[in-house]
């Protein structure tokens, strides 16, 4: 139970955060907005850990892994997913996104040893069939050249380096590393990273007043960062990254659904049936597999 609470609840706040990143793109280059959220949700967790006297000091190589962790789930994927949006529509980067199951799957299995399941691969090509559905109009006016081509590229490449954030951040619990302070160290890394190639190529620090630009990033920083990642980090220690990455197909639904209540989006027939095939595909990758009652258990309890 603890588990489908915390799928729901890290569903539920990054498919809503598609429509807050809306209010993000505007006067401020979207890499120093990234730069923002990830600083601010450092300093939450960091505050939180100094009020609950939680230990902040770790080892060289310790800082080391939490950084990789910090490049590759709280930069570097972000800033090549934000730069694919610039070439194609939320839709079509959701969609390369759901591939970091088939990624996780795969590098759990060659980094941390861990089994590839049938019915989580299974479950993989039911979802994405059913997400394809529901953006079959974009992705048959996909022509996979020119910008199109780099767009979709950057989506994979930022999609990849989410899966090895994830094994990394898999490896930091097995060796026993907190994922509330991991969390908050890892941040700060991935701001500072973020900010450094912001500059690099060229950004301008700068910041947007209004309630709109501030809200937003509030709630990117709060619930987007602080409580989504905490949850499904979690949820990665417990059931592993192969299908806490299921999260991956349901948060589009999540996006589509707040679009048709805020921005008048209308679902088709295919739309509808696609949901069903991601509902199907999760229920086929999480649902455990029932072991047999051995015989002489059933003879001693009759």
């Amino acid at each position: 139970m603890q588990n489908a609470t915390l799928y729901l609840l890290t569903s539920l706040i990054w498919g809503s955060t598609w429509l807050a990143i809306k209010y993000q793109l505007g006067s401020v280059d979207p890499e120093i907005s990234v730069a923002y959220r990830f600083a601010l949700a450092a300093a939450i967790l960091l505050v939180y850990s100094r009020l609950r006297g939680l230990p902040l000091r770790f080892s060289l190589r310790d800082h080391l892994y939490i950084g990789l962790q910090g490049l590759t789930l709280f930069s570097l994927n972000y800033i090549l997913v934000y730069l694919a949006e610039l070439y194609l529509t939320s839709g079509l980067v959701a969609i390369a996104f759901s591939l970091i199951i088939v990624f996780n799957v795969f590098l759990a299995a060659l980094l941390l040893r861990n089994p590839i399941l049938p019915r989580v691969l299974l479950g993989a090509v039911v979802g994405m069939a059913g997400l394809a559905l529901v953006f079959r109009h974009e992705l048959t006016g996909l022509a996979v050249s020119g910008e199109r081509g780099l767009g979709l590229l950057l989506a994979v490449a930022g999609t990849a380096v989410a899966s090895v954030g994830n094994i990394v951040a898999a490896r930091n619990q097995r060796q026993a590393l907190p994922i509330v302070q991991t969390n908050a160290i890892g941040m700060a890394y991935g701001a500072l990273i973020t900010l450094g190639v912001a500059l690099l190529r060229g950004a301008k620090p700068g910041f947007e007043a209004s309630f709109a630009y501030v809200a937003s990033l509030l709630y990117l920083a709060a619930f987007g960062s602080v409580i989504a990642f905490g949850g499904y980090l979690t949820l990665l220690g417990r059931i592993g990254p192969d299908r806490a990455a299921y999260i991956s197909l349901v948060f589009p639904i999540v996006a589509l659904i707040l679009s048709t209540l805020f921005e008048g989006l209308r679902w088709g027939p295919e739309a509808i049936l696609g949901v069903l095939f991601v509902v199907a595909g999760n229920a086929i990758a999480l649902t455990r597999r029932r072991r047999p009652v051995p015989v002489e258990s059933l003879s001693s309890a009759s």
